[in-house]
């Protein structure tokens, strides 16, 4: 089995109960997780989903009610320490002192790994130059921007070279430019260092732009699993948007749009008929030619593919901030 084959994380039957005034309630429900090595996988729900609960359970900061998991190697349950050697846990609230400076803080969290001093700042300043943080050694945390910090915090996430980092919320309060360069830092820790991602996000184009896969989550329990482009074609489709000359020609238009194998029922708004399909792409040279059959021409054409936005609401009735 080739290293890309091979699962980083592998979890089953997941579960984490609570006691809140003698009654328990289930945050999870029994999750089933796989993770390969090399990919960069989103995992997204709404508040309250589960899914701070199960990304505490991966990073050993929970231990689970019931269920297994091996990640990076190392069985959850038995060997939380070995986990822990093994992974990166980059928190949403940062871990860096605001006047200390970046260099000795990085060598600092080094130390508490065993690393010694003179490999810590080798590691050190090699990961901060491939975040393009080489100028920052000698600065304090607190003066640098909110991009540098997390990617300072990404540096620290990885200096005893994880084979898998877990990043909670990495662009939150982030401006879209400052967002948009650390998204494509993001991308060269898998594409040049080798290291698998696993990224928690409340923004549906992060998912969507920096994801591989996506796991999405819902009252504790896996709701769907797949690529972005996998899960808007599975949940929602694509939908036509067809413009008529007059309105009696939308009507015919709708009768020969319904007949389009998957589509579902077309609705006639005045001179425009709308409706889903499973393919825009493939179902939209045979629509024409069955309203060219007809007589029936268009006059304006539009396929629009589903958002992240769609799928989630179709999968869970709330946006993800919900």
């Amino acid at each position: 089995m080739s290293p890309e084959a091979q699962a980083i994380i592998e979890a089953r039957g997941l579960k984490r109960s609570f006691k809140v005034r003698g009654n328990s309630i289930d945050a999870v429900r029994g999750v089933d997780i796989t993770v390969k090595a090399g990919e960069i996988v989103g995992f997204l729900g709404p508040n309250g989903a589960g899914k701070t609960t199960t990304l505490k359970m991966l990073t050993t900061l929970l231990a689970p009610t019931d269920g297994s998991a091996i990640v990076a190697g190392s069985d959850l349950r038995r060997d939380p320490v070995g986990v822990r050697r093994n992974i990166g846990y980059v928190s949403q609230a940062g871990s860096t002192a605001s006047e200390a400076k970046a260099g000795e803080e990085i060598v600092s969290h080094a130390r508490f790994y065993g690393i010694d001093a003179q490999t810590a700042t080798e590691r050190a300043k090699a990961l901060l130059a491939a975040l393009d943080l080489a100028d920052v050694w000698d600065r304090k945390c607190g003066s640098l921007s909110g991009g540098q910090r997390r990617r300072l915090d990404i540096v620290m996430g990885l200096i005893h070279q994880p084979r898998i980092v877990f990043l909670d919320e990495p662009t939150t309060g982030l401006d879209p430019q400052s967002r948009a360069n650390l998204w494509s830092h993001i991308r060269k820790l898998r594409d040049e260092l080798g290291t698998t991602v696993f990224i928690t996000t409340h923004y549906m184009d992060e998912a969507d732009s920096l994801s591989d896969r996506l796991l999405v989550i819902d009252k504790g329990e896996i709701v769907a699993e797949g690529t972005p482009a996998e899960l808007k074609k599975k949940v929602s489709g694509d939908t036509i948007t067809l413009t008529l000359r007059e309105e009696k020609d939308a009507v015919e238009a709708a009768g020969v749009a319904g007949l389009l194998a998957g589509a579902d029922e077309p609705a006639v708004e005045g001179h425009m008929v709308r409706l889903h399909v499973p393919d825009g792409a493939a179902a939209l040279p045979v629509l024409l030619t069955e309203l060219a059959r007809a007589g029936i021409e268009a006059i304006g054409v539009e396929v629009n593919r589903p958002t992240l936005d769609d799928v989630f609401l179709t999968l869970t009735g709330r946006s993800l901030r919900d």
